[in-house]
């Protein structure tokens, strides 16, 4: 039974179990731990968009327990530690079963969950030798792993399994999907991460000791917010941690964790506390500065576009399992645009394209959008995002590759005259549209949409595509996703509209 921290005292002995997850998360700060074991309550839920990761690691975890047949795995839940611990050791004993799923271990107070366990050989004394699997839905190996491989070793050398190997199987983008069933040996590939491994090992007992010595505290320990608690994962006390910070607090100074602690170690709480001679980029000075700020050369940049002017924006989906033939695991795929023109005139006009069929996109989407843009005008977009898919549907598609490689010549990016040539306080050092577009244009925003953002506009298209739901659900998530679609474009619009009145 945990204790809350209100009736803990030194005296009194603390009783919890670790994980490896939770090993993790005090790696990364101890009073994310703390707060995980005592307080999970101040927890801020997660978004969709974590939400819809962590499914997908779900996903891809099942997938790889195919490439094992004949494994087992041990069904028990967290809260029945006990007996996934029991049948774990049945199955360690069972010479016939190949790999385990989900296998459980205890030490020193610290449970895990291993996600394959593969039995390699099996001596004449009846021992076996075993390859311990971490699957992750990331392309590459990264630091975290070594750290979550370590802490698994530790404890199964500990319940006295015979560790041969430490690996991470991980997706390998070089698969190129041809159609039909996954070939699972090359989606997957798998890492001997063992030498990296075992050079942390001995770090682990002083890391939990560490740990464990101030979760017997009273009180989470003082730990100011700052860079680290993005990485390697953003936590999720954030929200808790933050909430007594002024609204101009230094670490909402554009710029990076670097010049926050410069200012932090000279005792700088807010940015109207920085000093005249501090060193700051032109994007910070302007924050600092908190007005609005108008070069004299924005008229002439938004001038520089040729009538009639398209407003371009895509969609992509990124499906970390490929759906269509010939393409890798997490390609980026558009689904759909959005194209608000304006003539000279000033007349608008509005076409758009979805594909709402479960095939490759691209040819019918490249074809509509030849079309939609013509060959006059300047195209408007915001970011170098569209310049990249348009250069990568070029590269896909010889038979368009002339033509659309004709566009990027007509691409006219807002975003770099916004940046260069104007400033709100509003902004708050941010130049991305959706923070651009209230403080310049107040009536329109995307507080009104369904969906308002780029990643959750990708899950939504996967969800209507592939997950199985009603025509009526489906044709929620379609109105939703071209009212998102839309409304970037509008915004475009508009901005330069407005933009045009300041000079």
């Amino acid at each position: 039974m945990l204790i809350s921290p209100e009736r803990l005292s030194q005296s009194e002995t603390v009783s919890y179990r670790l994980s490896k997850s939770k090993f993790l998360s005090g790696l990364q700060c101890h009073k994310r731990l703390f707060l995980e074991i005592y307080q999970p309550a101040l927890a801020t839920k997660p978004d969709e968009i974590t939400q819809a990761i962590l499914d997908m690691g779900t996903e891809i975890g099942e997938l790889a327990r195919k490439r094992y047949p004949g494994g087992v795995l041990v069904e028990a839940d967290r809260k029945h530690a006990a007996e996934a611990i029991a049948h774990t050791k049945a199955l360690l004993a069972d010479p016939s079963v190949p790999a385990i799923f989900e296998a459980a271990f205890m030490f020193e107070n610290v449970f895990i969950r291993v996600d394959i366990l593969e039995r390699l050989s099996t001596g004449e004394s009846g021992e076996s030798i075993w390859r311990l699997i971490e699957v992750k839905s990331s392309t590459r190996v990264k630091d975290v792993h070594l750290a979550d491989l370590a802490i698994q070793t530790y404890v199964i050398n500990g319940a006295g399994v015979i560790l041969a190997k430490s690996c991470l199987m991980h997706i390998s983008t070089q698969y190129v999907y041809p159609g039909g069933e996954l070939n699972l040996h090359e989606f997957f590939g798998i890492q001997d991460c063992t030498e990296p491994v075992q050079a942390r090992l001995a770090d682990v007992p002083d890391k939990l000791n560490e740990m464990k010595a101030m979760l017997a505290e009273t009180a989470p320990p003082v730990i100011e917010p700052d860079g680290h608690c993005f990485s390697p994962y953003e936590c999720q006390f954030w929200d808790h941690c933050t909430k007594g910070k002024p609204e101009r607090w230094v670490y909402y100074l554009p710029g990076g964790d670097r010049t926050y602690r410069q200012l932090a170690r000279l005792g700088i709480q807010t940015i109207d506390e920085i000093p005249a001679g501090f060193n700051l980029t032109t994007g910070q000075r302007r924050v600092k500065d908190n007005v609005e700020w108008v070069s004299p050369k924005l008229p002439i940049m938004l001038k520089t576009v040729r009538y009639p002017v398209h407003h371009l924006d895509f969609e992509t989906f990124m499906p970390a399992i490929p759906r269509f033939p010939q393409t890798r695991p997490y390609q980026v795929i558009p689904t759909q645009w959005s194209n608000h023109v304006e003539y000279d005139d000033g007349r608008i006009e509005h076409d758009h394209y979805l594909c709402l069929d479960q095939k490759d996109p691209r040819e019918e989407l490249a074809v509509r959008l030849l079309e939609s843009l013509g060959r006059e005008g300047s195209i408007c977009v915001y970011s170098d995002y569209e310049r990249s898919v348009i250069g990568r549907l070029a590269e896909a598609l010889p038979s368009l590759r002339q033509e659309l490689q004709r566009l990027l010549s007509r691409l006219w990016d807002l975003f770099d005259v916004v940046r260069d040539h104007y400033y709100h306080p509003a902004f708050k050092g941010s130049y991305s549209i959706k923070s651009v577009l209230p403080a310049v244009v107040p009536a329109l925003g995307y507080g009104d949409l369904e969906i308002r953002d780029g990643e959750i506009a990708a899950r939504a298209y996967h969800r209507m595509l592939f997950d199985e739901m009603d025509w009526v659900e489906k044709a929620r998530i379609r109105e939703a996703l071209l009212k998102y679609c839309a409304r970037d474009t509008l915004a475009m619009v508009e901005l330069r509209r407005e933009l045009g009145k300041k000079g």
